[in-house]
């Protein structure tokens, strides 16, 4: 019998890696492409050697070929912080354009599952509290984050189309706020600027005052729920994140709590289109995939404290 054979765009992401990781889990042979523009090899460094593991360095805004039985295509390929596509904002529209345009098309040629990680992003700064996925957001296309928030929804559609049109086994997830190990301290997001500011000594920069909310999933969770979504016979899209809501100050204080920083909280002006609030409805996700968040949040940020007290440590030299 042949293996399951898997491939996923930035594979050397965050989100990535540790799809790869739970696919190699399951059995799955993987291919990583990436084109290491926002990923990087160590997150990948582990896997070197296994026989079922195979890195293309590709960009996939170019043509795809992959030769032989492919089953899957996880198309996770996109610049995802805002210090990314602030910086990289044509590469970002490219990847959730023509990315998502060759990598439906090697699906479609292989008859392979394609699931598609589209992002909360989609819903903008929203009107509707909760967000469910018959919500169909509110976002500035010409503002700072419309870049990302437009790729991301023009990606939704083209899958969307291609199931429709060409009939294809096409999915997508909604991801929401998520961290863990392999985010980057630099990334710009505020689970890994809180710790590094607080594992460093440095004010944790808190934006505006700080009464906006947030949810976060570890990322074991998040990966579990994509999986379940990728064998299942839904399509989506299907919210993944954790409906616990806190705002951005309370998530401060209990970063400064949990490491034992004496670092104090700044306040600095909101950065434009700045969501107010953002947590997912996941009753679909319960009800059709029989998932839910497993991971309580003190514990998720332990194991991504200690993850970066390392790195800085390592970079200190200590």
């Amino acid at each position: 019998m042949n293996p399951t054979i898997s491939i996923v765009t930035g594979g050397a992401g965050f989100l990535g890696s540790h799809l790869c990781d739970r696919l190699l889990a399951e059995g799955h042979s993987v291919v990583a492409m990436d084109n290491l523009i926002t990923g990087n090899m160590n997150n990948l460094a582990h896997l070197a050697g296994q026989e079922r593991f195979r890195f293309i360095k590709q960009d996939v805004t170019e043509y795809l070929f992959y030769p032989g039985h492919i089953d899957y295509v996880f198309h996770f390929a996109s610049p995802a912080s805002p210090i990314d596509y602030l910086k990289l904002p044509i590469p970002t529209l490219k990847v959730g354009a023509l990315g998502t345009h060759k990598a439906l098309g090697l699906a479609r040629s292989k008859n392979a599952c394609f699931v598609l990680a589209s992002t909360s992003e989609i819903y903008g700064d929203p009107l509707v509290h909760p967000q469910n996925e018959d919500y169909w957001g509110n976002v500035n296309p010409i503002g700072p984050r419309g870049v990302y928030d437009e790729a991301k929804r023009f990606a939704e559609a083209m899958t969307f189309a291609y199931r429709q049109f060409h009939g294809m086994n096409a999915k997508i997830v909604r991801i929401f706020n998520t961290y863990g190990p392999r985010m980057r301290l630099q990334d710009g997001r505020v689970v890994p600027a809180f710790i590094g500011q607080a594992l460093r000594g440095e004010p944790l920069t808190v934006f505006g005052a700080g009464t906006q909310t947030r949810s976060f999933c570890y990322v074991s969770d998040l990966i579990e729920g994509i999986y379940r979504l990728a064998i299942s016979n839904e399509s989506g899209p299907m919210n993944i994140g954790n409906p616990v809501e806190l705002t951005v100050k309370q998530f401060a204080e209990t970063i400064l709590r949990i490491t034992g920083s004496r670092s104090q909280i700044v306040h600095n002006p909101l950065p434009v289109d700045d969501p107010k609030q953002r947590r997912p409805d996941i009753n679909r996700a319960r009800t059709r995939l029989g998932w839910e968040p497993k991971i309580p949040l003190e514990a998720g940020l332990e194991k991504t404290i200690r993850y970066f007290r390392d790195r800085i440590d390592s970079t200190c030299g200590r």
